[in-house]
């Protein structure tokens, strides 16, 4: 049986602005950001990867997007240039 891959990814748009999510669905979630259906994104345009991550369950990579979107996570991330 073919096992579903969580991505956990940092997006950037071409305004600066960045964004932390997870999805089963890379592309698919993409063009949401892109095409203005998602609220939060909805300020950016041209979105475009700048850190992925997978994982092999959902609980894992819902613990390491709320890990990316605290103090501490925001902090590895910026120390990287991912933010």
């Amino acid at each position: 049986m073919h096992e579903r891959q969580w991505l956990v990814y940092v997006i950037h748009s071409l305004e600066g602005l960045s964004y932390v999510g997870m999805t089963a669905n890379f592309e698919k979630r993409l063009n949401q950001h892109n095409s203005g259906i998602s609220k939060w994104t909805r300020r950016g345009s041209g979105w475009s990867l700048t850190y992925p991550e997978s994982f092999r369950s959902s609980d894992e990579a819902r613990r390491r997007e709320k890990y990316f979107k605290n103090n501490a996570g925001r902090e590895w991330l910026q120390r990287r240039g991912y933010l």
